[in-house]
């Protein structure tokens, strides 16, 4: 048997943690604030400071409590609330703190991404145990390097957000479940308890061990003597009881075991009641009697809300094509993509083990421990299949951030079929340890570089923004090595597009590019804005997802759709693009216009507001954002029959839409027609 000295693992084990440590330390230094981070980090700081659990509802609070720890006690300034919708009281509030506190910002982003890094080396530990203790000493050993190299979950091991807790706590609430049916005590059925709170108390995705815990225990009773099944179904079904009381009570204890969102004086913006008003009829109706009820604690709830709403209007990118709804392939082909080509095939050897006899799970100590290995295998595939399923459906599809819990069981599974069939021959042995390191060298060859990974099959990291957008490809984190490349290219003119823009200013990091605008700089207001030129002499440099257009909230506003057709002179991280020459950028210069218009307007500078609009028109006519934006600035000076023109010219350009958005925008602009 391959790696069974117990030497083997007194090297081996502690070896691979501390490379792991290693490669995700040096990772996350090199790496600029992505996109979620600053309002968790500041969230987490103000839950410590303020217990105000208002700001950042959307997740729940544990990554957020414990990367703030590091950074408690340093009397950091704040800046004072600007009582506006949520998700940019977060995101600008985050990014004040940073300013406020500037000779500071690098050095806290670095300590809060550190105690994270802690869930990292949790969750490969907690996948070598269960596995041990699952299928064996090697397939412990597989599972732990598969786990360690694995891209995706190495892309997000350091940063500040929930995505790894809650592969950790989503594989503890099924291992410590299966160890409370092995062998069931009290202490077990509270330890799983405390399991599925903290997973609950890390992402609302956790609420998903609800209906897997009682699967695992209905397989239990399946699988069962029919004289034990009613006896078996009434102790498991106490069990699953006691572990939703025990969940709700530590989720709880996570938010004060207080319901209010806010200390007292600050009202969630919008409340929950307005918030929910989006969600069908059903689901409002039982939001609210949840809240009346005080069932959870109401910033729970609110971002249960937020994941509905959230959701409905969320565009995809997969494979060069732009969605105006989720995608039911969208994660069965992101894993195809994301995975590396030795996980993909050793899960489907584990799958060609099984079928055919294969799977090793006969042991000298008889039929018990035979049981408890089927047992291991079904209770692991049905976690992962549940999950899997709830997020194919779902239809946020923004990244594969999302199905970490997934590949923490592919892991497993790899590892339990790989083992059994190396312990047949030596063919077989040979065998596996070639597709472990090509699993290695895949995910080592893209490093640091991981959040951008991409198998060999797809043409690697280079071609990943080809097919996916977002978390897949860049997500902001490429900062520190756009500086370089100004430093490479001194007094070179450069404009800069990138995605974290209007969150994250660019001077953090030294980048001194003239900014052009992004996908968000719409919808929060905050980021400096520049006048685009028509046509720029120099570089151009655009994040990838500013290019595929995933992130715009239509794909008609995207000003750089003409990028998708270039091929770019340059890569910097796989994630930004350079172009050069004269560049024409009448699209970029018209929505630049365009948003400093309607920010403008809304502080009721009405004729600078219709000056830029009238620009933002001159520079691309057929610009529905323009036209719409001139209308409104039009309106707002009254020019009526100015104002209509635009208007009717912004419906014109509607035409070309996705239906599934047209209509949305045609009500918006038809109500301010009608209102002339």
């Amino acid at each position: 048997m391959l790696f069974n000295r117990k030497a083997w693992f007194r090297l081996i084990v502690p070896g691979l943690l501390i490379a792991q440590a290693a490669l995700i330390v040096f990772a996350i230094h090199r790496e600029s604030l992505t996109f979620d981070e600053e309002d968790h980090m500041y969230a987490g700081y103000r839950m410590w400071t303020a217990a105000d659990y208002g700001l950042n509802p959307e997740h729940p609070p544990l990554v957020k409590l414990l990367a703030a720890l590091p950074v408690l006690g340093q009397n950091f300034k704040t800046a004072p609330l600007m009582n506006i919708f949520f998700k940019g009281e977060a995101m600008m509030g985050g990014e004040q703190w940073m300013a406020l506190n500037d000779d500071a910002p690098r050095r806290i982003i670095f300590r809060m991404r550190l105690a994270t890094v802690l869930l990292a080396l949790a969750l490969s530990l907690l996948i070598f145990f269960a596995t041990r203790e699952w299928f064996g000493e090697t397939a412990a050993i597989i599972a732990l390097i598969l786990a360690v190299f694995e891209p995706s979950l190495l892309a997000h091991s350091g940063l500040v957000t929930t995505d790894i807790g809650c592969a950790l706590f989503f594989l503890a609430a099924v291992y410590s479940f299966y160890r409370y049916v092995k062998h069931p005590t009290w202490t077990r059925v509270l330890i799983a308890g405390i399991a599925a709170g903290l997973l609950l108390a890390t992402k609302h995705s956790g609420i998903l061990v609800g209906p897997i815990l009682p699967l695992m225990a209905a397989y239990e009773v399946l699988v069962a003597p029919p004289d034990t099944r009613k006896r078996l179904a009434l102790r498991l079904a106490g069990a699953c009881a006691i572990i939703a009381v025990v969940s709700v009570a530590v989720l709880w204890s996570f938010y004060g075991f207080r319901f209010a969102a806010r200390p007292a004086g600050l009202a969630l913006i919008p409340s929950l009641a307005n918030y929910a008003g989006d969600l069908k009829p059903f689901e409002k109706s039982i939001v609210l009697w949840i809240a009346h009820m005080r069932l959870l604690p109401e910033s729970y709830i609110f971002g249960l809300v937020d994941i509905r709403v959230f959701a409905k209007n969320f565009n995809s990118f997969l494979l060069g094509r732009w969605y105006p709804h989720g995608m039911l392939l969208y994660f069965p082909v992101l894993i195809l993509i994301k995975a590396t080509l030795g996980l993909l095939a050793a899960v489907a050897l584990t799958a060609f083990a099984l079928v055919t006899g294969k799977l090793n799970i006969r042991f000298k100590r008889g039929d018990q421990v035979q049981l408890d290995r089927g047992r291991a295998l079904t209770y692991v595939a049905i976690a992962g299949a549940v999950f899997l399923a709830v997020a194919i459906q779902n239809g946020l599809n923004i990244g594969v951030r999302h199905i970490l819990p997934v590949f923490a069981v592919a892991v497993i599974l790899a590892a339990a079929g790989l083992a059994s069939l190396a312990a047949r021959s030596r063919t077989w042995a040979w065998a596996c340890v070639i597709l472990l390191a090509a699993h290695v060298a895949s995910s080592l060859s893209v490093y640091p570089n991981t959040i951008a990974y991409a198998n060999e099959a797809w043409g690697g990291a280079r071609n990943t923004h080809l097919y996916l957008s977002d978390s897949n490809v860049d997500w902001g984190q490429q900062l520190f090595q756009v500086k370089q490349w100004e430093d490479r290219h001194p007094g070179e003119e450069c404009w800069f597009s990138y995605f974290v823009g209007g969150f994250v200013p660019n001077q953090m990091y030294g980048v001194h590019c003239h900014i052009l605008p992004n996908s968000v700089m719409g919808i929060i207001p905050a980021g400096a804005l520049e006048t685009v030129p028509p046509v720029i002499h120099g570089a151009v440099l655009l994040s990838a997802s500013e290019v595929d257009g995933g992130v715009w909230p239509i794909k008609e506003m995207n000003p750089y759709t003409r990028f998708q057709k270039l091929k770019p002179d340059e890569e910097i991280d796989y994630g930004i693009l350079v172009y050069r020459g004269d560049i024409s950028m009448s699209d970029a210069s018209a929505m630049a216009s365009a948003l400093q218009a309607i920010r403008l307007l809304g502080a009721k500078q009405v004729q600078p507001a219709l000056a830029l609009a009238e620009q933002a028109v001159q520079a691309a006519p057929g610009n529905l954002y323009a036209q719409w934006i001139l209308g409104s600035a039009a309106a707002a000076a009254g020019k009526k029959a100015e104002a209509r023109a635009a208007f009717n010219r912004a419906l014109e350009a509607s035409v070309v839409m996705e239906p599934d958005r047209r209509e949305e925008y045609d009500k918006s602009i038809q109500d301010e027609l009608n209102k002339l």
